[in-house]
């Protein structure tokens, strides 16, 4: 079986291809035997550029490399000097610059623009805010789970994973409770653009773009709100968040809206469908966390998060040439992390396969692998994560999710689109 000649640089796209539309309609643990080969056999391999739904076809770029090793994978996310976020994006797929600008916040920003405007938001999550969302978390969970006591059965995803993210972002922020359907339609949609259910009727250029337009416009009526009359909430912080002089465009406060609009909705979102299913298979896991959850449930959110790993893939653009796993990546590469295949990575965890809520350490690389774009909002995820599944399980102990998941197809989010579940009704 032979590999396929890369036009414009003479490199053979290997022959275990990753990029297919059928390969990603695979379920993970499907796609799990391959990257385990390129584990052990090409840990960092070239492939052919992935079908791009923006474009009716590939990017027109001659491939990328793929980093399948948790340790490779650190490497990368940790050299910002030598991988670009800001060159062409972290996305799989080609987007155009304007909807990368804004969406994407500073996930998209190199130094020294990302420093500034990290500092910037991570300047108003004072301890005092922290506390007051943590508090917010625990009452949303109580609520969401309440409502489902008396009728034996959910769908989950609606009912409860979708609904708290996008609760807390939405209260975070200050969008008025008639306008939060309108915002967790647009945030849906903003990951379900390579997904036929999600596009449907539509292309997926006009399903992200519409996305956009309505987050930016929720959001924006809120900052012109709070500059008049300012309250307690996170944009009146980051409409008044100063560092050494410096303060945030509407620009850069719209695009984080929709950066934690969609990053921060799926981590927890999809983290607590993947949890759910879990659990309900390996019951003697439920049993030792509940057997002392306080104590127990801080080493159990890492496991969560790694056997879920809701973001797949981020990709970046080398800035010169760098040896990597035995390969030369020369300046303008496209180098893309699959934090999945470094969350089984064979020489990383041992028994990587199996869901351990005991294992410790959990290096796992599901906020990224270190660095400078380590995930700002990791704290947030594992407090939602805490209180939704306390409030599940507290409240209905029997829960266990009912037959096969609806899988989003997608090379970015590890989604499950519905997720039927059972209980004892109240």
């Amino acid at each position: 079986m032979g590999g396929t000649a890369a036009p414009a640089t003479g490199r053979s796209h290997h022959p275990l291809d990753i990029s297919s539309e059928e390969f990603w309609r695979l379920a993970p643990e499907e796609r799990e035997h391959t990257f385990a080969r390129l584990r052990a056999e090409a840990p960092v391999s070239w492939q052919r550029p992935v079908h791009s739904p923006m474009m009716d076809g590939d990017d027109g770029s001659p491939g990328y490399w793929a980093v399948v090793r948790a340790a490779d994978i650190a490497t990368v996310s940790r050299r910002a000097d030598v991988f670009s976020s800001a060159t062409g994006g972290v996305l799989v797929e080609e987007f155009p610059e304007e909807v990368l600008e804004m969406a994407t916040s500073i996930l998209t920003m190199d130094d020294p623009r990302h420093r500034k405007v990290r500092r910037l938001v991570a300047s108003v999550f004072t301890p005092r805010r922290v506390q007051r969302i943590e508090e917010q978390i625990a009452r949303q969970a109580r609520e969401i789970v309440a409502d489902l006591g008396d009728r034996g059965e959910v769908e989950l995803v609606s009912a409860v994973s979708a609904r708290l993210p996008m609760w807390t972002i939405s209260e975070m922020i200050g969008i008025p409770p008639d306008r939060r359907d309108e915002v967790a339609a647009a945030a849906e949609s903003m990951v379900a653009w390579g997904d036929d259910e999600g596009t449907e009727g539509s292309d997926a250029a006009t399903v992200m773009l519409n996305g956009i337009v309505t987050l930016h416009g929720a959001c924006q009526d809120v900052i012109d709100a709070r500059r008049v009359s300012p309250r307690d909430d996170l944009v009146s912080a980051l409409v008044a968040a100063e560092v050494d002089g410096e303060h945030l465009t509407d620009d850069d406060i719209r695009s984080f809206f929709v950066l934690l609009c969609v990053a921060g909705n799926d981590t927890t979102k999809q983290t607590t469908t993947h949890t759910v299913r879990a659990l309900t298979e390996h019951p003697e896991q439920r049993e030792w966390l509940f057997a002392d959850y306080d104590a127990r449930i801080g080493t159990a959110v890492e496991e969560f998060v790694r056997w879920a790993s809701p973001v797949m893939t981020f990709r970046r653009t080398a800035l010169e040439r760098f040896e990597l796993g035995g390969q030369v990546i020369e300046p303008g590469d496209r180098v893309t992390l699959f934090y999945g295949s470094g969350n089984r990575d064979e020489q990383v965890f041992e028994r990587p396969l199996e869901f351990d809520l005991s294992r410790t350490p959990n290096p796992h690389v599901a906020f990224g692998g270190g660095g400078p774009h380590f995930c700002l909002g990791s704290h947030l995820a594992k407090t939602q994560l805490r209180w939704i599944v306390r409030e599940l399980y507290g409240q209905l102990p029997d829960l266990r999710a009912d037959g096969a998941p609806d899988r989003l197809v997608s090379t970015f989010i590890n989604g499950i689109r519905r997720q039927r579940c059972v209980f004892t009704p109240r």
